[in-house]
């Protein structure tokens, strides 16, 4: 992740709903993370992601999305909450989306602070992130992403 500016290459963070769709081998998805990854770029999920997810598995016993889902997290970097810059975002998209009487979930707000702080571009299908200010948004769900 540690790149020049001139480079422009962008890196992704997926939201969780998107990660649904790779577990159920959406082949839109699958396509878009062949061609970012082969560009150069990397692909992330936060560590929100990770405990959503894998609560949802383990409540459902589902072993073979079990199994892809830890192959998922060894092929790709999965991002911790590690930086009290993340938490800082954070406390600032909730107050600003309090303040507007338009509040998204915690894991929401905790999923786009961490794109946010990291220059990255979160992948997502849920609109209400587009209440959030100074997020970059994608989604591969759209085939115009």
């Amino acid at each position: 992740m540690n790149r020049s500016k001139e480079n422009r290459i962008v890196d992704y963070l997926l939201d969780t709903n998107i990660f649904s769709y790779i577990l159920k081998k959406n082949e839109n998805v699958d396509k878009k993370i062949r061609e970012v990854t082969r560009s150069g770029s990397e692909v992330f999920i936060s560590c929100i992601t990770y405990y959503e997810v894998k609560r949802g598995l383990l409540a459902v016993n589902a072993t073979r999305q079990l199994a892809d889902f830890h192959q998922f997290c060894t092929d790709y970097e999965v991002l911790f909450l590690d930086n009290i810059d993340i938490i800082q975002q954070a406390c600032e998209i909730h107050a600003d989306l309090k303040i507007k009487g338009r509040p998204i979930q915690d894991a929401d707000v905790l999923i786009a602070a961490t794109a946010i702080t990291r220059s990255l571009v979160l992948v997502s299908n849920d609109s209400d992130l587009l209440r959030v200010e100074g997020l970059s948004l994608e989604n591969w769900l759209q085939t115009d992403s």
